[in-house]
C-alpha cells in the first residue's frame, strides 16, 4: 500500500525556520510530482508547493513564494519543505500528496491526488 509519512512539525517562533519531511513508500515515487497542502484551523485545505519530476522544476503559492523551498530526494522518495521567515498565518496541518497517475491538470487542487499523508503540525507563535 502506498503511504506517506509526514515529519518535522512543530513550534517556533515568529520569523523562525523549520524543515518538513515527507517519506513515501510501497512504490517508486520519483515518476510523481509530489505536494505540499496546508490546513489551518477552521479553514479549508490550501496549495503550499509542488514539485516535478522532469526538472524537479518547483511551485509555489503566492503566500509563501520566497520564504519556503520545496525539494526532492528522487532515490529516497522524500519530499521536504524548508520553511523560513515563518508567520502567525503559516500555523496549520502539513501535509504531503502525490498522484496515482503521471498526468495532472491542476496541480493546486486536493482532488488531483490520491495519496496523502496524516499531516503535522506547525504552530508560529508571535
Amino acid at each position: 500500500q502506498v503511504q506517506l509519512v509526514e515529519s518535522g512539525g512543530g513550534l517556533v517562533q515568529a520569523g523562525g525556520s523549520l524543515r518538513l519531511s515527507c517519506a513515501g513508500s510501497g512504490r517508486s515515487f520519483s515518476f510523481y510530482p509530489m505536494a505540499w497542502f496546508r490546513q489551518p484551523p477552521g479553514k479549508e485545505r490550501e496549495f503550499v508547493a509542488l514539485i516535478t519530476r522532469s526538472g524537479s522544476i518547483p511551485y509555489y503559492s503566492d503566500s509563501v513564494k520566497g520564504r519556503f523551498t520545496i525539494s526532492r530526494d528522487n532515490a529516497g522518495n522524500t519530499v521536504y519543505l524548508e520553511m523560513g521567515s515563518l508567520k502567525p498565518e503559516d500555523t496549520a496541518v502539513y501535509y504531503c500528496a502525490t498522484t496515482s497517475t503521471l498526468a495532472i491538470r491542476d496541480y493546486a487542487r486536493p482532488t488531483e491526488y490520491a495519496y496523502w499523508g496524516q499531516g503535522t503540525q506547525v504552530t508560529v507563535s508571535s
